[in-house]
């Protein structure tokens, strides 16, 4: 806890330019403020400072419903489009149950039904208008209108798009060849209005909003004008809407004010006069749910440390958590979201299971809810900074030692604190170490979380004194047995949010003053070599080409020099090293913690994507004839297309390495980048294994990395050049007498400049964009001089781009022939080649294997839309990408395993 900032308002009465909870909310109202009544003279007196609370805030509660209506929509539409016979078969059952309901007991409960359907949210809407709460009327009437725009697109969606066997489901046919709307008009946005208003939080409200719904859902039901797909769909729509609008524009703050946690105080015994928010640290992430902190001075008595934690503040980080919970295996933590009860039981119990550990914790001495939306814990002030808050001249060995004492008790009863950062050790004015926030923690750990604490304290006291003071630190305290068993568990993933990011932040250091280092060698000597150049020009020009190839080298000596002295191992290598100095036989192998990565994820998620476009491709075209009729020979021509293109990728490659490098090993390492594809996002694993391959060949990692680097650049754009060429020429194929481009080109271009222009305009954009394109020049210009030197490299590399992308569209056309017949549109090379430019961009920018997914469903609906039958576009893209993906991965393979052994990889 910081020191707090100076008193200068008063929280007795509640000021109106301060955002409060809206008047007369009932069940909104903290229980401890309706304790100032009896003291209010007293309560008077009590002052506080506290920054100003906003008037609304976006809860991520609202989020989450959100998500979840989305993603049962989402579920229903699927149900509605695969399960038909399902659908079907629930309309019959629930038709022949209520067939025999009597005429006039439908018609009574849809006449109640349709007036009640209105008059309730009227009557809610004048109750709260005389209690003065009047926003969230204007918050339901937003969310009604919303969901009746969502209504009506809906419904336009369903009678012109969508499949028959969705609109099915949700319609009724009527006399006359009509049928029902797909989504109620008038219950969705009643749906939406009651939700947003917060009917559904009051009983007696909620009582009668749900006899209102069943009934108006009976009646239409029973009298045929619905289906129970879309009653469902109906409350899924204005529910979702309804949770959206909320958390758009925000909910009413209803955080307690200063106000509330005196009365609070009071209830629990304690005399306040006033209450200071302390400065708390930037979010870090991980910690954004640890609640708003106060020092309380009393009449009598030492001052308090009070911590507010609302029900807003819990529900911070819920995704973060989520997505740890997920990913990560082997580690215990709390549920994602707990009760505000909840929260407050785990923390006064790890308060108490500290001191009785003998750590340094901060003293429990009161707990108290205030009202239904937040609680407060009461300890005893302490007074000191945290360690982040200290100098690096004062945080001393004995300091470091103390904090590793607290941890020492704590594991000998088995607590884990999970939230060792710096903020969470404070340092009093006596020098004593204190560990704080302690409600993130766990009793009854078992080693591997005990673990995690002692690498998450090493990295955090590393961060601030270096790795040796950590590790000796830490084998003083702890031993090297317990030390070195952490070492597995010393990597990135299993540190706090805020330890990850400052170690990325130390790794581009590094990298910079690396490259910096590097840029500042190659000028020395390029300037070196300039000096002599004058000189020699003025004396002996003899052995000028050895000379100059001696230069080179010495030039490469000279930045390999400068790249030593400044290279530096991270942190967490570091103290490995320092441990494997005392323990030499330590276990260093990394734990797998990761249950599955991000990147597996989106491959999951894009593969399914790509199996359900591809299967609903498969399923309405005859296969069995297209094959039939596919020539052969055409079949052919793709597949020596095909393995042309890895000579084309070999070219384009050497064209930008100035260093001799052998031709044939390039074309195998090339295809041993379609068995790389396969197990890596396509832009990632080529560039790669590329670099490799160079620096395997006596190429140095810096030019490599550059060369690689110069050969993406210059085919980005050959790329772009090609895309606009071709789009060009695409547009003027109708109208040949007019040389006018295509909409489609002129959209894409001013889209460019649309996003060109906002890139510009917003500075952190601009500062983003300018920077890694900076950093992009620094390696890759200087390559690009080197190369411009010689013109054959230049237009070898060039000539190389052309072919590929030459051959590749061979090969699509040559795919497409195939299973073309006589009837078939014939389709320009200019189309086809803005057709394959536009996927391999697509697939480019995929994160899943090979493109998988982007690319099929690009191409597919590439060559639909230039007049291509789906019958013979869906066989054509498939062949392509057996040709170009999937049939070259076992010679692939081969080429990988040779280079591997012969050590070019």
């Amino acid at each position: 806890m910081q020191p707090p900032k100076a008193a200068d308002a008063s929280d007795a009465e509640p000021r109106p330019d301060r955002a409060r909870r809206e008047p007369g909310t009932d069940a909104e109202t903290p229980a401890g403020s309706t304790l100032a009544g009896s003291d209010e003279t007293q309560a008077e007196r009590v002052s506080g400072d506290e920054p100003l609370l906003p008037a609304r805030v976006h809860r991520p509660s609202d989020l989450l419903r959100l998500l979840i209506g989305v993603l049962a929509v989402v579920v229903l539409f699927s149900v509605a489009a695969f399960a038909h016979g399902t659908t079907t078969g629930l309309e019959e059952d629930i038709n022949k149950g209520t067939g025999q309901a009597p005429d006039l007991l439908i018609k009574i409960a849809g006449l109640v039904s349709s007036i009640a359907v209105l008059l309730v949210p009227v009557a809610f809407a004048i109750e709260r208008l005389i209690k003065r709460d009047g926003l969230r009327i204007a918050d339901g009437v937003l969310a009604a209108v919303l969901a009746h725009g969502v209504t009506l697109a809906t419904d336009l969606w369903v009678a012109k798009s969508a499949s028959g066997t969705i609109r099915d489901a949700l319609t009724q046919p009527q006399p006359g060849a009509a049928v029902t709307d797909p989504v109620h008009g008038y219950l969705a946005p009643v749906i939406a209005y009651m939700t947003a208003v917060g009917m559904a939080r009051r009983p007696r409200w909620r009582v009668v909003l749900w006899v209102v719904l069943l009934l108006d859902a009976f009646a239409m039901l029973v009298g045929g004008y619905t289906t129970p797909f879309s009653i469902v769909l109906t409350v899924l729509i204005g529910w979702t809407v309804a949770y959206g609008t909320l958390y758009a524009v925000g909910s009413p703050n209803v955080r307690p004010t200063g106000q509330h946690l005196m009365a609070g105080l009071r209830h629990v015994g304690f005399r306040p006069v006033t209450a200071m928010r302390a400065e708390d640290a930037p979010d870090s992430g991980d910690q954004s749910d640890r609640g708003r902190r106060y020092q309380v001075s009393l009449e009598d008595g030492p001052p308090l440390d009070v911590t507010v934690v609302d029900r807003e503040q819990q529900a911070q980080g819920f995704f973060y958590r989520v997505w740890r919970r997920l990913t990560l295996r082997g580690i215990t933590q709390r549920r994602s979201i707990q009760s505000l009860r909840q929260a407050l039981e785990q923390e006064a119990l790890l308060a108490y299971a500290a001191i009785a550990a003998g750590a340094n914790a901060p003293k429990l001495i009161a707990t108290s809810e205030l009202g239904p939306d937040a609680v407060m814990l009461v300890y005893e002030h302490i007074g000191g900074r945290s360690l982040d808050a200290l100098a690096d001249t004062e945080i001393t060995d004995d300091l470091v030692r103390g904090a590793w004492e607290q941890v020492k008790a704590l594991q000998s009863r088995r607590i884990a604190h999970r939230r060792l950062t710096g903020d969470a050790i404070l340092v009093d004015r006596f020098g004593k170490v204190f560990v704080t926030d302690l409600r993130g923690g766990e009793i009854a750990a078992g080693d591997l979380v005990l673990r995690m604490d002692v690498a998450q304290l090493l990295t955090t006291t590393g961060l601030r004194v270096g790795p040796e003071r950590a590790v000796a630190a830490a084998l003083a305290v702890l031993g090297p047995d317990a030390v070195a068993d952490c070492l597995p568990l010393l990597q990135p993933i299993a540190l706090s949010r805020s330890t990850r990011a400052q170690l990325r932040r130390l790794a581009r250091e590094r990298s910079q003053r690396e490259r910096e280092a590097v840029l500042e060698a190659s000028d020395a000597a390029k300037r070196a070599r300039a000096e002599e150049a004058e000189l020699s020009r003025s004396g002996e020009r003899k052995n000028a080409r050895k000379s100059l190839r001696t230069e080179k080298q010495a030039e490469k000596r000279a930045m390999d020099d400068a790249l030593e002295e400044v290279r530096e191992e991270d942190l967490l290598s570091q103290i490995r090293r320092e441990v494997l100095l005392i323990r030499p036989q330590a276990p260093v192998e990394p734990v797998r913690l990761e249950r599955i990565k991000p990147r597996t994820l989106i491959s999951f998620i894009a593969g399914a994507i790509a199996a359900y476009f591809l299967i609903s491709q498969v399923t309405e075209a005859d296969f069995g004839a297209v094959v039939e009729q596919a020539e052969w020979g055409w079949v052919a021509a793709a597949l020596g297309f095909s393995a042309l293109s890895y000579v084309a990728a070999a070219m384009s490659l050497l064209g930008f390495v100035p260093e001799r490098v052998s031709f044939g090993r390039t074309v195998l390492a090339q295809v041993a980048g379609s068995f790389v594809k396969i197990v890596a996002p396509a832009a990632v694993g080529g560039v790669a294994l590329n670099t490799r391959f160079l620096q395997r060949s006596g190429v140095r990692p810096g030019l490599a990395v550059a060369s690689v680097g110069a050969s993406q650049l210059f085919g980005l754009g050959c790329h772009i050049l090609l895309l606009g060429a071709f789009g060009y020429l695409t547009g003027t194929e109708k109208t040949p007498s007019s040389l006018t481009p295509s909409r489609t080109v002129i959209a894409g271009l001013l889209t460019v400049a649309v996003l060109v222009l906002v890139v510009t305009a917003i500075p952190f954009l601009r500062k983003f964009v300018v920077t890694r394109v900076r950093s992009l020049f620094a390696g890759v210009v200087p390559r690009m001089l080197d190369v411009v030197q010689r013109p054959q490299k230049l237009l070898t590399g060039i000539g190389g781009m052309l072919l590929l992308t030459g051959v590749f569209v061979m090969c699509l056309d040559a795919s497409v022939r195939a299973f073309s017949g006589p009837d078939t549109p014939h389709l320009s090379y200019a189309s086809i080649a803005v057709v394959f430019l536009a996927g391999n961009a697509l697939g480019s920018a995929a994160p899943t294997p090979g493109g998988m997914g982007a690319v099929e469903g690009a191409l597919t609906l590439g060559l639909i839309a230039v007049g291509l039958p789906k019958e013979v576009a869906a066989p054509a893209v498939l062949l392509f990408r057996l040709m170009t993906l999937w049939l070259p991965v076992l010679p692939g393979w081969l080429c990988f395993n040779h280079l591997t052994r012969k050590g070019q990889l």
